[in-house]
């Protein structure tokens, strides 16, 4: 069974205040009783001593019918007890009852426990079965015998027993009662603190990571000079550092994305007159050397790709603006046949397989952005793959909302990679050429365009099997037939 334990700081302070109090109560509990016991015995060995032996000595002989010789019991407690040894044998034994006399009988371990006791005067505790335990003194007669009288240890041992009770009682009460007070204490005196997690819980679960956060207010602080209260002062200079952090760099990410937004708004059109100049130059009926028409394809080439990044860059710097897209019912089945045809001419090499459901499947979005996500997740595996590679793209729709999946049985993403393989500019062979290849940015549009539909996108792959997989949430998700 799991050990319990209190976890909260409020019940450990709590817990330690019981159990300290409840130790405490524990050792005055014991050394009362104890010191009672003691005192208590004492007494009783008083009495035995003042005694002497008195009813013991009148045990020396017989009874007879003469009542002058039977034993006194003149001045002798209830229960006292009186026996004579002699040659270290018990020859008569009594205890005093309502006044008069009456024989005990003795077991062969009573006779044992008197004749062992040592005749010093002092009080022995003896336990006679048919008494019970008896505080018993032995002292030598003037025969030379020897006179043994005790007194039962009952009332001692109920005294201590009531004290005993007592004290369980007033202690449970005690630490009862100091239990719900200190808890309130401890609750009243840990507020501060309570105020500086609520606030710290409250500055986790903001969206740290990008954009421009609201830090909560500080945390108020009673008296510095206390632990609580330091620890206030440093969380409140800590979300001051933070803050300012964030509104740096929120400024910093608005300056970034209005230099990227304004880049591609400039760069659009000088780069549709380089295309347009080139294209000119190549429809020339004239002879053209076949350098300069080689040149001019390559600038043709160079800026239809130019054009792509800065629609590209564009794209992303109004996503980033949080610019709201179209909403509007999208056969996204359709959208994939169309994605997959396009894919299949510009990779004839590629083996590409669908795997739809029966009846159409829409989703409400902007049907041109939701085109470009499958466009350039297909490109992607047809980029990265090799000739001969089996490239399977996948739509589902159940009450978890609606998947599309693409994937292949490529060599698969490097292990390192994947976790920034949604980040801008990130490309998989950093050795491709830039000309071969894409302009690193693909995956990043997919991302942000699915986050704008309320979706996400993820990665799972080993070598052997790539798959991406975009989730539409179930408010965002219709399906109906044609």
């Amino acid at each position: 069974m799991k050990r319990l334990r209190p976890r909260t700081l409020r019940s450990q302070l709590t817990a330690g205040l019981v159990a300290l109090l409840a130790l405490a109560c524990l050792a005055v509990g014991v050394t009362t009783v104890v010191a009672l016991e003691g005192f208590l015995v004492g007494r009783l060995d008083q009495q035995l001593s003042a005694s002497a032996g008195r009813f013991a000595a009148s045990l020396e002989h017989e009874a007879r019918p003469d009542a002058d010789n039977q034993p006194d019991t003149r001045g002798q407690s209830e229960g006292t007890f009186g026996a004579r040894l002699l040659a270290g044998t018990p020859t008569r034994a009594a205890v005093v009852r309502d006044r008069t006399d009456a024989a005990v009988p003795l077991s062969a371990d009573d006779r044992r426990a008197l004749a062992d006791l040592p005749t010093d005067g002092s009080g022995h505790d003896v336990h006679l079965s048919a008494l019970g335990r008896y505080r018993v003194n032995a002292v030598v007669g003037d025969d030379r015998d020897v006179l043994l009288t005790g007194l039962p240890l009952r009332p001692v041992e109920e005294t201590v027993h009531r004290l005993e009770a007592v004290e369980a009682a007033v202690f449970g009460g005690a630490l009862v009662v100091t239990g719900v007070l200190g808890a309130l204490w401890v609750r009243l005196s840990l507020r501060p603190l309570r105020r500086v997690t609520t606030t710290a819980a409250s500055v986790a679960e903001l969206p740290l990571a990008s954009g421009e956060v609201a830090m909560p207010a500080p945390v108020p602080v009673a008296d510095p000079r206390t632990e609580v209260g330091q620890v206030g002062t440093a969380l409140n200079r800590m979300l001051g550092h933070v803050g300012n952090a964030l509104e740096r760099r929120h400024a910093s990410e608005e300056r970034l994305r209005h230099f990227a937004a304004d880049a591609s708004h400039e760069l659009r059109t000088p780069v549709a007159n380089v295309r347009g100049h080139a294209e000119l130059a190549l429809r020339h009926t004239g002879p053209v050397p076949g350098p300069v028409r080689r040149s001019l394809g390559r600038i043709q080439a160079e800026s239809e790709r130019m054009s792509r990044l800065v629609d590209d860059l564009l794209l992303l710097a109004r996503l980033d603006a949080g610019r709201a897209l179209e909403r509007e019912p999208v056969d996204l089945t359709r959208l994939v046949l169309d994605a997959a045809d396009d894919a299949r001419a510009a990779g004839p090499h590629h083996r590409w397989l669908l795997d739809l459901p029966e009846t159409a499947v829409t989703v409400p979005g902007d049907e041109h952005r939701l085109h470009q996500v499958v466009g350039n997740l297909l490109a992607n595996a047809r980029v990265h793959t090799p000739r001969g590679t089996a490239v399977t793209v996948r739509l589902a729709t159940d009450d978890r909302g609606t998947r599309l999946s693409v994937v292949d049985d490529g060599p698969g993403v490097p292990e390192e990679l994947q976790p920034d393989v949604f980040g801008r500019f990130v490309r998989v062979d950093h050795g491709r050429s830039r000309a071969a290849g894409g302009t690193g940015l693909g995956l990043a549009i997919v991302e942000a365009v699915v986050t704008a539909h309320g979706g996400r996108v993820a990665l799972h792959s080993r070598p052997g099997r790539t798959e991406f997989t975009v989730t539409f949430p179930p408010a965002a998700a219709g399906a109906g037939g044609d």
